[in-house]
């Protein structure tokens, strides 16, 4: 998904590589709200997250590997870094034995750093590849300290290759240990050379892991099927189009445009059917919207599902539905920028409220290409 030729306008270059940490701390709330947010003295003896954050950045500068990359994935890597603990401030807790911890912070980091980038009242509204790509970073980072904590290893690393390079995410973590001050550094160091060799094993160093089909792909990441070199058998006859996209994305005029041939299921139409505001509780438009989409399933006719469906959760059930019934799944997601979707909401007969609008601009999942058999990303629809 990841295009190139956008850059971070702020990030060190060559010959001086010096970080403009004056810049970063006046002009970004997000970094300023890491002051004075304690850390765990035995992994983080260095001070509050912003100082750590400081230290993250310098590290990664200093960095060959990094120096060594084209400039658009330079910038990538140096915003994640300033970002990648963007949410410790939210889910730092101190635990009644006294312990300093931050369990979450990594996944709701890649929402707040989605958030951000997509805001644009800080920094200018970041190309969606791009912001993907930053966000997953974030979501990723502490992988390469912990991918061998769970089984299998090799699971979590080419799920991760889907998104990101591994390359990229062993920088970031180990600029992430280079900046900061603990007694196991020469250990966690370790790790991330592990990291590097195992996702040479795993063929997904560099590039994503390649499967043999994209059926193969899911049918990988959706059942326990433990050999990604699997070719699994498409007896699929039929096809489920999912949309997702905020309100105002474009969705209508796609399926007009590409989809009017087949029977749809709109959930802005239940609702308008039975006079139920998109503020209100949503149990009986769904529950209306399943019962069409079984008759369509049972009949094993394709068909469309038309809906906002921003996180990853719904379109799991959604899917996990359509693929019970023997569909092939083929998603799809829609963006205009944000100033746009809000000129549209305004001028919409069916206004949603902007505070309805914020809450699920700020839960929004992004699909990414594990989710579906087939996933596509269009912007200014």
């Amino acid at each position: 998904m990841q295009e190139q030729g956008w850059i971070f306008p702020f990030c060190p270059q060559p010959d001086a590589w010096s970080v403009d940490w004056d810049h970063f701390y006046t002009h970004y709330s997000w970094l300023r709200a890491m002051e004075g947010v304690q850390q765990s003295p035995i992994y983080h003896a260095e001070g509050d997250v912003c100082i750590h954050t400081r230290m993250v950045a310098e590290a990664m500068t200093a960095l060959p590997g990094w120096r060594a990359l084209p400039a658009e994935e330079r910038s990538l890597l140096f915003l994640a870094a300033l970002l990648h603990d963007v949410a410790k401030p939210a889910c730092t807790r101190v635990e009644p034995d006294g312990q300093i911890t931050s369990k979450g912070h990594a996944r709701k980091g890649e929402q707040m750093t989605r958030t951000i980038l997509l805001d644009g009242s800080e920094l200018d509204p970041v190309p969606l590849e791009q912001r993907e790509y930053i966000a997953r970073l974030v979501r990723f980072h502490g992988l390469p300290l912990h991918f061998w904590d769970r089984e299998p290893p090799e699971r979590r690393i080419i799920e991760a290759s889907q998104n990101i390079r591994m390359d990229h995410l062993a920088l970031l973590a180990e600029a992430d240990v280079r900046g900061r001050t603990c007694t196991d550094k020469q250990d966690l160091l370790e790790r991330i050379d592990l990291f590097r060799a195992f996702c040479q094993e795993c063929q997904c160093y560099q590039s994503p892991f390649s499967f043999t089909t994209s059926y193969s792909r899911f049918v990988y990441f959706h059942s326990m099927q433990a050999d990604p070199h699997y070719a699994a058998y498409d007896d699929t006859t039929f096809e489920v189009i999912l949309l997702s996209g905020l309100p105002g994305a474009g969705k209508d005029t796609w399926i007009r445009t590409h989809l009017s041939d087949l029977p749809l299921i709109s959930l802005d139409q239940i609702r308008s059917r039975l006079k139920i505001g998109p503020e209100e509780k949503q149990g009986k438009v769904v529950q209306d919207a399943r019962e069409q989409a079984r008759v369509l399933l049972r009949q094993h006719r394709s068909f469309v599902w038309n809906a906002t469906n921003v996180t990853r959760t719904l379109r799991q059930q959604l899917i996990n539905l359509f693929v019970s019934y023997g569909a092939r799944v083929r998603l799809i997601y829609l963006e205009v920028p944000l100033s746009e979707l809000l000129q549209r909401n305004a001028k919409r007969d069916a206004r949603i409220p902007e505070a309805v609008l914020y809450r699920l601009i700020n839960k929004l999942e992004v699909p990414d290409s594990t989710e579906a058999h087939s996933v596509e990303w269009y912007t200014n629809i």
